[in-house]
């Protein structure tokens, strides 16, 4: 197999943008040349890989997607949403526990590794997941080989949520690893959801999502976790932050590798509102809900000083005809991975956030919240786990082009101004946007890796 040279390509990386050659041997980055020597270039073992002047960042790291496998697999699977991620830049994902059954057991856990090793052109790690009574199997999570433990400190599929006060006190006061969690206070929800359903029967308008799923349903549970993360000095993640109030929770200082307590925004809370029910209605119907413009400013505010540490999708994709349904029975979530970095490129056009942060939040966060092994930036000796932007190259969403297996997106109609134009995984080929055809590509001969943490 001939190694790769990636040449005139406009490097951003670790806050810094410049011009230079990459070189990939072996699945690495190999050196990162800004002199464009040409002696590299008349390698005849290289294959040349011409970025014609257009951007190159760090793979995209998600640390929150659901899957659906095993169990939901009509809605999706590890194999068709990992080429939904690869398609969007996106070459590292951590998936979530609430698959049938849940992964509440280290043996349940080692069989999606199994099916990702077989299935996955990203590279992948699956979080061990939390319940009121299943503590001896979280302490057995490998720390070095697991991203981490999920709670649901909110409503979720099967046997996920963990309302004993108890349990979670003995999960963060024991549990070594990082617990991320999802916060929203059941009992809070619950009363809005009888409020309304006395006040509309079945046919509650999805509007009424962020106001039954509510600011104060939020804040008294992040709340609740970061008081037993502060007691008990525990390494804690917080996900999706979906109110301004929530954000008074989290510090800015330091870097992310002395914060004990840390944070996620999500695509759809920095750029949807509760504006968009009227329009979009279930389809931007995730837990916890979209809710106002004010809300959503503050998140990206957040973002950009350093309030909130990274930048995922919660993709969590289920097919149309459940989506289509009342209120009630309308499941929450939807696919976001491909549209991920191409919605905050348009951000960047908008001039709301620079690519310096982009690629800090989406790239170099994830991996050192995370700490992933060698992977997160573009550096000699690291992974070959980049992807290649035009800036230029606009394009409108529509179902021809959808690459999550449910084929629909809250993004239908939206022209973005800018294209993924190639993905690479560990140095492979895994996608690319070929023009003038303008058709997509998918190279599966090599599967991505499992990744490994410097625990």
């Amino acid at each position: 197999m001939k190694h790769t040279l990636i040449i005139n390509g406009t490097l951003v990386n670790e806050g810094v943008i410049f011009k230079a050659d990459i070189l990939i041997q072996d699945g690495k980055i190999s050196s990162i040349d800004r002199s464009n020597s040409p002696t590299l270039r008349n390698r005849e073992d290289l294959r040349i890989i011409n970025a014609n002047h257009q951007y190159i960042f760090p793979g995209v790291i998600d640390d929150q997607v659901h899957f659906r496998e095993p169990g939901l697999t009509h809605k999706a699977d590890i194999h068709s949403e990992s080429r939904s991620a690869v398609a969007g830049g996106v070459t590292s994902f951590m998936e979530m526990p609430n698959t049938v059954p849940n992964t509440l057991t280290q043996e349940l856990l080692e069989d999606k590794y199994k099916i990702a090793a077989r299935n996955s052109l990203a590279n992948y790690s699956f979080f061990m997941g939390a319940s009121n009574n299943n503590l001896d199997e979280v302490l057995r999570t490998d720390p070095k080989s697991v991203c981490g433990v999920k709670v649901f400190m909110g409503s979720s599929t099967g046997n996920m949520l963990v309302d004993n006060d108890e349990s979670l006190s003995q999960l963060f006061s024991e549990c070594k690893m990082l617990i991320a969690t999802h916060c929203e206070d059941e009992a809070t929800i619950k009363a809005n959801c009888d409020q309304y359903r006395k006040r509309y029967g079945d046919n509650v308008p999805m509007s009424a999502h962020p106001l039954i799923r509510s600011e104060e349903a939020c804040y008294l549970s992040s709340s609740k976790a970061v008081q037993l993360a502060t007691k008990h000095d525990t390494r804690l993640h917080v996900l999706h932050i979906s109110t301004q109030r929530e954000l008074e929770l989290f510090s800015a200082q330091g870097p992310i590798s002395s914060k004990r307590i840390t944070s996620e925004a999500c695509i759809h809370h920095l750029w949807f509102s509760d504006e968009d029910y009227d329009s979009k209605g279930s389809l931007i119907k995730w837990n916890p809900a979209v809710k106002s413009k004010k809300d959503r400013d503050a998140i990206l505010k957040a973002v950009i000083s350093d309030v909130i540490d990274v930048i995922a999708t919660d993709h969590a994709p289920h097919t149309i005809e459940e989506k289509e349904r009342s209120y009630f029975d309308a499941p929450s979530g939807g696919p976001l991975l491909q549209h991920s970095l191409v919605t905050m490129l348009e951000l960047y056009k908008q001039g709301n956030i620079s690519l310096e942060t982009i690629v800090d939040k989406m790239s170099h966060a994830p991996a050192l919240l995370f700490e992933v092994e060698g992977r997160g930036f573009l550096r000699e000796g690291y992974s070959a786990d980049l992807v290649i932007v035009d800036l230029d190259r606009p394009w409108m969403v529509n179902k021809s082009n959808i690459t999550s297996k449910c084929k629909w997106s809250p993004f239908e109609g939206q022209q973005f101004s800018s294209s993924v134009t190639h993905t690479l995984v560990n140095g492979h080929i895994a996608y690319s946007h070929v023009m003038p055809k303008n058709h997509f590509e998918f190279d599966e001969s090599v599967k991505g890796h499992r990744l490994s943490f410097s625990r």
